[in-house]
Parts: structure tokens; sequence; C-alpha cells
């Protein structure tokens, strides 16, 4: 494009730009980003208190002046305000998307460490699950099915009894040396053991 059009087009009114940039003609679009630009990322600068944001918003502003040029009435006010206004709404767009982003990296951030505790009672529950069924293959096979189907099949001392074709008395018995030899296996390797 020749110098002599660029030069139209820095004289050209803002409703000749806008015509202009209807048309396509990119100079046209320069030349408005040129007068317009600093304005519109002022605003936002002020609004958001952030340069990468302010430069963002500034080009979305101006591409959506590129997009739809049509939008812009020369009898409803200036170039600027229009440019302004669009500035400020987009501004507010994005203050509240970045409200909503750190409310919901707040509510990660929570959960992410109420999970952490979580995380910890789980990975201590699968190292005592371990030790209990280490101290469990130590036992007798009596006493170890004894207490499997007691505590972990939630069985009777009577059903337990009948399931395994023992006297109630003798599960008893299989049950509480199993359970003493248990809790001794279990203080040997660490864990503390409440009063049964």
């Amino acid at each position: 494009m020749s110098s002599g059009l660029r030069d139209d087009f820095g004289t050209a009114s803002d409703a000749a730009l806008v015509m202009a940039i209807a048309r396509y003609r990119q100079s046209a679009l320069a030349e408005a980003y040129r007068r317009h630009s600093g304005s519109v990322f002022g605003l936002a600068k002020r609004l958001l208190g952030d340069h990468a944001q302010a430069e963002e918003v500034v080009q979305e502003v101006f591409l959506r002046l590129w997009n739809t040029p049509d939008r812009f009435d020369p009898e409803r006010g200036s170039l600027r305000s229009f440019l302004l206004a669009h500035a400020h709404g987009r501004s507010v767009d994005v203050l509240r998307s970045n409200s909503s982003r750190r409310r919901r990296e707040d509510r990660d951030a929570r959960s992410a460490a109420e999970s952490g505790y979580d995380i910890d009672r789980e990975v201590w529950d699968l190292m005592l699950a371990a030790q209990v069924r280490d101290a469990l293959a130590g036992l007798h096979d009596g006493e170890r099915a004894a207490i499997e189907l007691a505590y972990f099949g939630g069985l009777t001392y009577r059903e337990v009894a009948e399931q395994l074709g023992e006297a109630e008395g003798t599960v008893k018995s299989r049950i509480r040396i199993g359970l003493k030899r248990l809790r001794g296996s279990l203080q040997d390797a660490g864990v503390a053991m409440g009063d049964q």
C-alpha cells in the first residue's frame, strides 16, 4: 500500500476509519490502534492492575472492532468512548473470571489439603493392614481361621464353630489365644494396640 493512502488514514476521521475497517483495510485498523490503544490499555490496566491482562483486553477490543465494525455508531459517541466501553466491559469480565478462578483454586486447595489427610490416613491404614496380615500369617491355622471368620467375616462364635466343625468352647479359646498372640506380634512390630 502506498504511503499516500496511509497518510489519508492518518488524517481520516474515526468514522472513516471504521468504514475502512469494515472493508478489511488493515492500515485503517492500525491507525485506530495507534490513536486509541493507549487509552484502552490505561483503562484496562487501572481496572485489572495487571499489565499482561490489560494487553489481552486491548487485543480483544481491537479484534472485536475488526470482526464487527458495524457495532460502532458514530451518532452515539466517539470511537474512543466506544472502545473504552468495550474495554471496561471486558475488564469487568476478566475480574469476575479471576475472582471465580481464585475461589475455585481456594476450594481445590482446601479439598486437596483435606484429601491430603485422607491420603496420609489411607497410607497408614495400608501399612497397618499389611502388618496385621503378617501377624495373622504367624498364627496357627485354627487360630487364624477362627479370627478371620469372627472378625473379618462377622460371624458369631456359634457360626464360626459350625463353619469349622468345632465345639464353640474350642473356637472361643482359639480366638482368645490367637488375639493375644496377634497383639504381641503387632506390639513387636511397633503398632500400639488398645486394651482388648
